[in-house]
């Protein structure tokens, strides 16, 4: 049933909207929303509270002198201003999220609905074992899982995010490389790895060197050999890669590695491409971190929750940091001290005061669980399926820098902008007036103008052509030299474009009143 809207117009047209005034300085309910410090009053609380007698003797002479500068507002004002601040976010809830490298799928409620249970939502980090045989049971079952998919035969589950996980992959290899009485201070990247892997090499306390690409986009093996050493204690690399492309000779990259002494640590980053399909143990890698936050269904960005366990190859499981899930004649429990260590088992240390984050193991059990192995392979084949459908859609009239196929991830490069006046970033701006996210801008570092195009498995077929359409449009426009739109983009945005540089190099990061 359509609704009748003779001589009642249900949209207004564009000149009204930008000519009419409201009072309120609203558009409608697209709220002018001021930041909280503007709108609180001094002096008001939303609660009660009682006052608090406080002792200069305990504070040391600390005790705050003037003022706090809180502001002070009522529930509701505190409520509809969190809200308010949401409807302007963008959210893979409310569209299509391209954003390359980073996985935004959908979240299945049900893994929601999953962690929020009782036993799994109020879990207390402290309840002792006898207390939390489920949870624990819960891991275990994960544990199960990643190392079945992976072929790996041991898993750290307490790292909280994808670096995280490579920090603690690197020290177990430290602790390897210290137990064989060697000195190995070198690691190996690829010019197309993720920025975080030669930033945590760095921390890890290791030096850094960069192996160059082949024009295709993938590992130059003659620079990697060249570069391999008795001092080089790992090569980093990340399959499929950045360039969205899968490193084909990864077996005799791990080969030459391993005959160099040393190990073969793979980002895991973007495992959603491959997971169900091919075992990394089979293929060498001796470290995996896996962001269970986005391959295996949550949303990531927004600075976590996450989690990043790290399976490890028959090389390093003995060095896997504490606590360490055993099963006895008791039950579950976690071995948190060197004491009792089960035979062999040398951890490095430990990475986080609790094992792991609970809220992300529901999901990602709850994920795999309602899927099935056929359903992960399935959805890698369907992610990879959308990025090679995004790539072949826009290759005509956008440039890719490699021949496909793609893998989960379609790379175009600024070549196709030359002379039209627009940007890579002219271009991702406009995309936000079309109510799409940006994908990925200016990386890889190794494509010039890079522009990486996530689709991920969990789009329609419809709502995927829907964004090539907006995309094909706004490219012919741009080579047509309609430029307009492009122009200082974003217009309809709750903000418009930043002033990036000043922003970078002059930040204010703090709100000072007038």
């Amino acid at each position: 049933m359509a609704m009748n809207s003779q001589g009642r117009p249900s949209q207004p047209g564009a000149a009204e909207v930008a000519s009419l005034a409201t009072i309120s300085g609203d558009r409608g309910l697209d709220h002018e929303e001021k930041l909280i410090f503007e709108l609180g009053r001094s002096g008001q609380c939303g609660v009660d509270l009682e006052e608090v007698t406080v002792s200069d003797d305990r504070l040391g002479g600390l005790r705050r002198k003037g003022a706090i500068g809180l502001p002070g507002l009522s529930e509701p004002e505190v409520v509809r201003h969190y809200v308010r601040l949401s409807q302007q976010n963008y959210s893979i809830d409310a569209g299509l999220y391209p954003l390359g490298s980073c996985t935004m799928k959908h979240n299945p409620r049900l893994n929601e609905k999953m962690a929020r249970l009782p036993g799994f939502g109020d879990l207390h980090p402290l309840a002792p074992a006898s207390a939390s045989q489920g949870a624990l049971e819960l891991i275990s079952e994960l544990a199960k899982w990643l190392t079945t998919l992976t072929g790996m035969p041991a898993v750290a589950m307490s790292p909280k995010a994808g670096a995280h996980g490579e920090l603690c992959g690197l020290l177990a290899i430290r602790a390897a490389v210290e137990a064989r009485g060697e000195k190995r201070l070198r690691v190996l990247v690829p010019e197309s790895a993720h920025g975080t892997n030669p930033a945590t090499a760095a921390f890890a306390g290791f030096t850094v060197e960069e192996v160059k690409a082949t024009p295709e986009g993938r590992v130059d093996l003659d620079d990697l050999r060249i570069k391999l050493g008795p001092d080089v204690a790992a090569f980093m690399l990340t399959n499929p890669n950045t360039c969205g492309l899968f490193e084909r000779d990864i077996i005799t990259i791990a080969e030459m590695v391993h005959d160099a002494g040393g190990y073969f640590y793979c980002d895991g980053a973007n495992y959603n491409a491959i997971a169900g399909r091919v075992r990394p143990g089979d293929l060498g890698v001796d470290a995996m971190h896996i962001n269970l936050h986005k391959t295996f269904s949550t949303p990531h960005g927004g600075g976590g929750p996450g989690a990043g366990p790290v399976v490890l190859s028959e090389r390093l499981a003995a060095f896997a940091p504490l606590p360490l899930l055993v099963a006895d004649k008791d039950g579950l429990r976690l071995i948190e001290t060197r004491e009792g260590l089960p035979g062999g088992a040398k951890p490095f240390g430990r990475m986080s005061a609790f094992h792991g984050q609970m809220g992300m193991f529901v999901r990602a059990l709850s994920y795999m669980l309602s899927h099935g192995r056929d359903g992960i392979r399935q959805a890698s084949e369907d992610a990879v399926l959308s990025a090679n459908y995004v790539l072949a859609s826009l290759k005509d009239v956008m440039s890719a820098p490699f021949e496909g196929p793609c893998m989960h991830e379609a790379l175009f490069d600024d070549t196709w902008l030359k002379d039209t006046g627009v940007t890579t970033l002219d271009f991702a701006k406009a995309m936000i007036d079309e109510g799409y996210h940006p994908m990925t801008m200016y990386f890889p570092l190794v494509v010039h103008g890079a522009m990486l195009i996530e689709p991920t498995e969990s789009e329609s077929k419809e709502s995927v052509d829907s964004f090539i359409h907006v995309l094909k449009t706004m490219a012919l426009e741009a080579k047509a030299g309609q430029t307009e739109r492009f122009d200082g983009a974003p217009r309809l945005a709750p903000r418009r474009r930043l002033d990036e540089t000043a922003a970078s190099r002059k930040p204010v990061l703090k709100w000072k009143e007038g």
